[in-house]
């Protein structure tokens, strides 16, 4: 039975060589024959609403069953903390895997509806194991949301990279190396 990943794209355009298309593309082909990697197109994602795109995940993620590993690109990832805060996930999770997400409330980011709730650490389910991707001179999402998640989420590996990269379209084969790892 193939192993069941669910990725989260970034707000902004989606085409094929743009966004988290490029991120998806290297990590399905890189991941193999032993899982199925589910890209769910999230609504509107050049004006992304969270109530739309949590409706979204609420009809592709499965209920119940085998364990599956979530991926949150950008926006995708801060959508899906989110989304795991609400208790609305009804499968258990693998993994949580963060790529250059941005955490709503501090200084400059500040979008009421992607914001969390206080205290929504306590509201998550038991994730086995938390990865937190990030480069420290991101040119769109600062080293420092990444340092937030890792203060608030339960013992979270954080991976930094010395570079700029956001949209990583090259892939992440450290990624690849902690999925493998989490099942």
């Amino acid at each position: 039975m193939k192993k069941e990943i669910f990725f989260v794209h970034s707000a902004g355009p989606q085409s094929h060589d743009q966004g988290s298309n490029p991120l998806f593309e290297c990590l399905s082909r890189s991941l193999g024959g032993c899982y199925r990697v589910h890209n769910p197109c999230l609504p509107e994602p050049e004006n992304p609403r969270y109530l739309a795109w949590k409706m979204e995940l609420q009809s592709a993620l499965p209920v119940g069953g085998h364990k599956v590993a979530l991926i949150g690109h950008s926006l995708g990832g801060s959508v899906i903390v989110k989304y795991l805060s609400e208790g609305l996930c009804q499968v258990p999770i693998a993994g949580l895997f963060l790529v250059g997400a941005p955490y709503w409330g501090t200084r400059g980011w500040a979008m009421d509806e992607f914001m969390f709730e206080r205290g929504f650490q306590a509201k998550l389910p038991d994730i086995e194991r938390i990865f937190i991707y990030h480069s420290r001179y991101d040119s769109w999402v600062p080293y420092s949301h990444a340092q937030l998640y890792t203060k608030a989420l339960h013992n979270p590996v954080l991976r930094t990279f010395d570079s700029d990269e956001h949209e990583f379209k090259n892939g992440l084969p450290v990624l690849v190396t902690d999925i493998q790892s989490s099942w």
